[in-house]
C-alpha cells in the first residue's frame, strides 16, 4: 500500500469520525414499535423532512443504518422501525412458523406506518407532511405496498421489492410446499391472495399519482424476481405526467444484494425529491 493510499484512507476515516459525532442515533418506542431515529444532533428536535425506512426479511432496523447516516448527514430525519418478530420483536418461533408470517409481517408495517407518522405529527417533528418511505427486500415489499394504501407518503425507494404481491405470494407459497411435508392448502393460498390484493400496487397503479418513486434491482437477484419491478415500470411509465419522477435501475453482475451504487441512488432521489 502506497503512502497515497494511506493517506485516502484516513482522510475517509477522519470524515466519517466526524459524521459520526454530529448524527445522532437514540433508541425509542412508537406504541409497540421499536425504533431508531437517525439525525444530527443539532436538528435533534426540529420539524424536519423525514424518511421511515424499513429492513429486509430476517434483518433488523439497525441493517439499515448505512442509509440512514447518509441520509441524515444531508437534513433528514430517519426512523429505522423494527418489523414484527424481528429485531427486539423477536420471538421463539420456528424457522418454518417465520416464513408462513411474511405476508403478516408485510401488512404490519403498513399497518404501522399510520401510527409512526401520527407519532411525528404529535411531537412536532416532521416537517409540512414531507414524509417518504423506502425500504430494502421485504422492506421495498413494504413501500410498494404502503404507496397504494397512503396518498400523505410523498416520495418512494423500492430496492429489491416487488410491486406485484399477490404474484409473488403465489410464488412463496409454491416454493415453500416444494421443501416442507405439511403444505400450504389451496384454501389458504386463495385467502393469502384475497388478503393481499387491497395493498397490491400492480393492481392499481393509478394510486401512485404521480408521486416520485425510484426502483432499484440486481439483475441477478434470484429471491425477489427483478423481472416484475421491468415489467410494473413498463406498464405504469406512460402514466406519468414527467417521466422523471419514475426511475428504474436494474444493476449488472448484482444478486439480492443493495449495493453502493443503490443507497446513493436512493439517498439523492431523497435529497431531490422529499
Amino acid at each position: 500500500m502506497n503512502e497515497d493510499s494511506v493517506m485516502i484512507g484516513l482522510y475517509k476515516f477522519l470524515f466519517w469520525e466526524r459524521v459520526v459525532r454530529m448524527i445522532n442515533i437514540y433508541e425509542e418506542q412508537i406504541g409497540d414499535i421499536p425504533v431508531l431515529q437517525v439525525v444530527q444532533s443539532k436538528q435533534m428536535n426540529e420539524a424536519l423532512p423525514t424518511v421511515v425506512y424499513y429492513h429486509g426479511f430476517r434483518g433488523e432496523k439497525d441493517s439499515s443504518l448505512t442509509i440512514a447516516y447518509k441520509l441524515a448527514k444531508e437534513g433528514f430525519r430517519v426512523v429505522l422501525p423494527d418489523s414484527n418478530l424481528h429485531g427486539k420483536r423477536q420471538e421463539s418461533i420456528t424457522e418454518s412458523e417465520l416464513e408462513l408470517s411474511f405476508w403478516d409481517i408485510v401488512i404490519k408495517n403498513i399497518e404501522e406506518l399510520d401510527e409512526i407518522k401520527l407519532y411525528l405529527e404529535k411531537e412536532q417533528l416532521l416537517l409540512s407532511g414531507r414524509i417518504g418511505v423506502g425500504g430494502t427486500s421485504m422492506g421495498g415489499i413494504t413501500t410498494f405496498a404502503a404507496l397504494k394504501k397512503y396518498d400523505w407518503i410523498k416520495v418512494g425507494t423500492a430496492l429489491m421489492g416487488t410491486p406485484k404481491i399477490s404474484e409473488f405470494a403465489e410464488i412463496l407459497i409454491e416454493e415453500y410446499n416444494k421443501f416442507h411435508e405439511e403444505k400450504i392448502t389451496d384454501n389458504v393460498r386463495s385467502e393469502v391472495v384475497d388478503k393481499l390484493m387491497e395493498f397490491d400496487l400492480s393492481k392499481a397503479p393509478g394510486h401512485l399519482q404521480n408521486r416520485p418513486l425510484l426502483i432499484w434491482h440486481g439483475e441477478e437477484d434470484k429471491i425477489v424476481p427483478p423481472e416484475h419491478s421491468v415489467s410494473f415500470y413498463d406498464e405504469v411509465k406512460h402514466q406519468y405526467g414527467r417521466e422523471e419522477f419514475l426511475q428504474l435501475i436494474i444493476e449488472k453482475g448484482r444478486g439480492h444484494h443493495i449495493s453502493r451504487l443503490s443507497i446513493e441512488e436512493a439517498v439523492n432521489w431523497f435529497k431531490k425529491y422529499l
